[in-house]
């Protein structure tokens, strides 16, 4: 997939010197050995650091082997001061690690305190104002660290990511969608560049794009991803030709960036000029790695961003959109199970979810847009949905917004998507989060999040709560168990 950082990984191992050097390098290459044993790639650094001199060898034998995530390994307690600077001044993502004591038998020459130097070196971190990922219990032996290393990995492409990425937006908010407007300044905080444009200039890009003979060949791509779903075959030299204006926009302009995404207008009167809804290229874009928000929802766009590069794997953007019937919800007890009628939802939208992600799937008109725009006639200038159920399986519903005083607020939610008909149009699924009910009215509503949900697919809230967290987001909410009242819940 495109558009998403390449990790690449190293392990440094440091040592304080009146420890053994010889005990923290063991159990470094202890480690990696457990990482080869388990398919995780991770660099090996020689330099053991000891000293602020070792630091800088080590950032430098770093640096040429292209290392762009750093795991600062405490092999023994380590010197917090050097091993902090090096955290410091290394330009990505580290991660701090202990090693675990190995036997009763080595705890007179060979016992390392490592638990211990954690401590310090986590105050050392703060004094400097640094945030390294500290796993939630970052002490282990070295299968154990490697697990860790895997987790992490997710983590550093989201930083990674998001520290590099620009939002290419196009035309305002839809009357009435104040909900996907927030202040951006945030999201400079946060390293990421913006680019506003209009909806002549989007018109613009999608006009000169006409007669590009990379047309056919995309066209070619549509209808053989579609197959038997291409209901209007003679839209898609239309279709192409965004697509192709899209990413030529996306090439020609990241600039300073490395990775983009689009936070487009998609109505109303974008059907009038452009002869047709853009959902189903957005749809592809999205499996290519740059997600495309509706409705210019930028941080929508970044949302879906981050899940991407959680997840390797494309993300969607759906309303929380329409409770479930009482009738559906009982004629589908033995799918439904233990989850009470509360927890479950439709997520749904007009048509943007990749076909990789659909259960089935086949080129539509909007049907909402087609009562308004062209009521009593036959499908025009609202066709171009990709609609079908979205396939079941797990799901994470995450969400990064602004508040209108410009602070940054997340929640994450694991759950799952049902293998139930919800019997309707659109991008949809029925959708079951434990305590949904509670969710929806004291976070989705008492927080004040706006309709569009980021969806995951796979169970991902750990990795994106993590990065959410080492982004300096500290208001992360998430569905809280039954008994776990939130802060202005009624007790009563």
């Amino acid at each position: 997939m495109k558009n998403i950082p390449k990790i690449k990984m190293a392990i440094v191992a440091v040592s304080r010197d009146c420890f053994p050097i010889e005990l923290s390098q063991k159990r470094r290459t202890a480690v990696v050995e457990a990482c080869r044993k388990s398919n995780i790639e991770i660099t090996e650094l020689t330099t053991t650091v000891e000293n602020e001199n070792d630091a800088l060898q080590a950032l430098n034998e770093a640096s040429e082997a292209g290392i762009n995530a750093l795991v600062v390994f405490l092999g023994n307690f380590g010197p917090e001061g050097p091993l902090s600077i090096m955290a410091q001044r290394f330009n990505g993502p580290v991660m701090f690690c202990a090693a675990a004591e190995e036997a009763s038998s080595g705890l007179q020459d060979g016992r390392g305190d490592a638990y211990c130097g954690m401590l310090n070196a986590s105050i050392s971190a703060d004094l400097r104002k640094i945030k390294p990922y500290i796993p939630e219990y970052p002490v282990g032996t070295s299968a154990e660290i490697a697990q860790m290393i895997k987790e992490f990995y997710p983590i550093a492409r989201i930083l990674t990511g998001v520290r590099k990425l620009k939002v290419f937006s196009f035309g305002p908010r839809p009357q009435d969608f104040y909900a996907c407007n927030a202040p951006i300044k945030p999201l400079f905080d946060l390293g990421i560049e913006i680019m506003e444009n209009s909806e002549l200039d989007l018109l613009d890009i999608y006009n000169e794009a006409a007669g590009d003979p990379r047309i056919a060949e995309i066209k070619a791509e549509m209808e053989a991803e579609l197959k038997g779903g291409n209901n209007y075959p003679n839209i898609l030299d239309k279709l192409a030709q965004y697509e192709v204006a899209l990413t030529d926009f996306y090439n020609n302009n990241l600039g300073s960036c490395e990775y983009g995404v689009f936070a487009n207008k998609c109505w109303p009167s974008f059907e009038k000029f452009f002869g047709f809804v853009p959902c189903y290229v957005n749809s592809r874009l999205a499996a290519k790695g740059i997600p495309v928000a509706c409705e210019v929802d930028i941080y929508g766009a970044v949302t879906e961003y981050m899940i991407t590069c959680a997840t390797e794997t494309p993300a969607t953007l759906l309303d929380i959109n329409n409770s479930v019937p009482k009738d559906m919800f009982d004629s589908n007890k033995k799918i439904i199970k233990d989850y009470t009628l509360k927890d479950l939802f439709m997520g749904f939208h007009c048509g943007n979810t990749s076909s990789e992600c659909m259960g089935s799937c086949e080129l539509k008109f909007q049907k909402i847009m087609h009562s308004l725009m062209e009521p009593g006639k036959e499908p025009d200038i609202t066709r171009g949905t990709l609609e079908g159920t979205i396939k079941p399986g797990d799901v994470t519903l995450f969400r990064l917004q602004s508040t209108a005083d410009t602070k940054l607020r997340a929640y994450v939610a694991d759950g799952e998507i049902l293998n139930v008909d919800p019997q309707s149009f659109g991008s949809i699924a029925v959708f079951a989060i434990k305590e949904m009910g509670r969710f929806y009215r004291h976070i989705l509503i008492g927080k004040h999040f706006p309709h569009h949900a980021g969806v995951a697919f796979g169970h991902t809230g750990k990795t994106l709560f993590a990065a959410t967290k080492l982004l300096g987001v500290d208001e992360i909410d998430f569905n809280r168990p039954a008994g776990m009242l939130y802060n202005d819940e009624n007790p009563f």
